[in-house]
């Protein structure tokens, strides 16, 4: 053996891995699961809201009656039944036959993020632009950000992404962009949710300009007063690529979600799909339709709904009894999350390490932006951690900021 190691092949990795780096969130996993810790800073639905001993049963019946089916390779577009439920999914809010849904143009994914990478395979050359919200979801960075392409965002406010913001991206960019990536209802990172009349605007501007837009919509029937907006794929079913996602309203660990195209889009998601991991589980849709056609999901979700709901009203109410009066937050109407805006100063990535120390986590604002800005924000999240753990959690989190307050009065912004 020559004493060659693996550090030795570096200098031959493609040109695309040079520029990935660990996302904020996946950085700060290792540190925030310590129990000790109280984690304001992931995404996870709470999985213990599901009836675990009627789930064992559903997956013992599964594996009695299709196991050897079910431990198969499948379709790489995914199991047809699965395709059939997962348009009647749609139906609920609003993408239905009428809005040309159809099994046939529905792939299935290992989650809403391969469905993002399958697009970019699809879509993105190095040097390409997309557009997105800023901040955005920091997944589909990561993604964006491996096919080279260069993201230009567009700004948001209360009522989501701002029309004429996306009208001057366009006339900014040197050459048309891809498409626009949007997360319109109850957005990832910031809780907000693009108003009806926005949802219009931002049509009639991308039918203008040819765009295209990807709907990611994980959150959609996460909603708080039962008002689920209607999607942008149920108002034009031929200018919108959309994404959705068991995730959020059953379990993240089943990795199980999809992408409606039009048929010559769907053709090549199959193919990029093929290319990737050949077939997407035939385990995991098997549970995903049996749990669709044999268990009470609607219930279900209404109960992940009232129960987010009650966690975002104590955190709303624990941020309003203790942080300083210079510091905002939106009131997300569904969904996982808060966005809270420092006072002026204060940089969220410079304080997460106290705050770490103060055992409580979050996500800095850097973490969702491309271009490195929202060092004065940060993502709180309410769906996961129990009443009495975002009670302390606010606390700790009052107290570093108030630390960081004080530091900046003494020595000057």
């Amino acid at each position: 053996m020559s004493g060659t190691t693996l550090d030795d092949y570096t200098d031959r990795y493609a040109a695309r891995i040079h520029g990935m780096a660990q996302s904020e969130i996946r950085a700060l996993f290792a540190v925030a699961s310590r129990p000790e810790v109280v984690s304001l800073a992931g995404g996870n639905p709470d999985t213990s809201a599901l009836s675990m001993p009627d789930l064992s049963k559903m997956f013992t019946r599964l594996l009695h009656e299709q196991g050897p089916e079910a431990l198969l390779y499948c379709p790489g577009q995914g199991q047809p039944r699965l395709r059939e439920e997962i348009c009647g999914v749609m139906a609920l809010s609003g993408i239905d036959a009428d809005s040309g849904a159809s099994p046939d143009d529905v792939v299935v994914t290992a989650g809403a993020q391969q469905g993002l990478s399958l697009l970019a395979t699809v879509f993105l050359d190095p040097g390409d632009i997309v557009l997105a919200e800023g901040p955005t979801y920091v997944g589909a960075l990561g993604v964006f950000q491996a096919a080279q392409t260069r993201v230009k965002h567009v700004a948001m406010d209360d009522d989501g992404l701002i029309p004429e913001a996306l009208e001057e991206a366009l006339a900014d960019c040197d050459r048309p962009p891809k498409f626009l990536y949007t997360v319109p209802t109850y957005q990832n990172p910031t809780g907000v949710t693009l108003s009806d009349e926005r949802r219009e605007q931002v049509l009639d501007i991308c039918r203008r300009h040819g765009l295209l837009i990807v709907e990611d919509d994980p959150y959609g029937m996460l909603s708080f007063d039962g008002r689920q907006p209607l999607p942008l794929r149920a108002r034009d079913g031929g200018g919108v690529v959309y994404l959705g996602t068991f995730s959020k309203t059953f379990a993240a660990g089943l990795r199980v979600g999809w992408v409606l195209a039009p048929p010559a889009v769907r053709d090549k998601l199959v193919l990029a799909s093929e290319a990737q991991i050949l077939c997407p589980s035939a385990l995991t849709q098997a549970a995903v339709t049996r749990y669709l056609t044999t268990m009470p999901w609607r219930q279900q979700v209404k109960v992940f709904s009232t129960l987010y709901q009650e966690r975002r009203d104590e955190m709303l109410a624990g941020l309003a009894d203790v942080m300083p009066s210079e510091m905002t937050w939106t009131r997300p109407g569904g969904g996982l999350f808060v966005w809270a805006q420092l006072p002026p100063g204060l940089d969220s990535k410079a304080m997460l390490p106290q705050a770490l120390a103060e055992r409580v986590a979050y996500v800095p604002g850097t973490g969702f932006y491309a271009n490195g800005s929202g060092h004065g924000h940060m993502r709180l999240n309410f769906s996961f951690p129990s009443v009495e753990r975002i009670h302390a959690g606010v606390r700790r989190l009052a107290g570093v900021i108030d630390s960081a307050v004080r530091l900046r009065e003494t020595f000057g912004a």
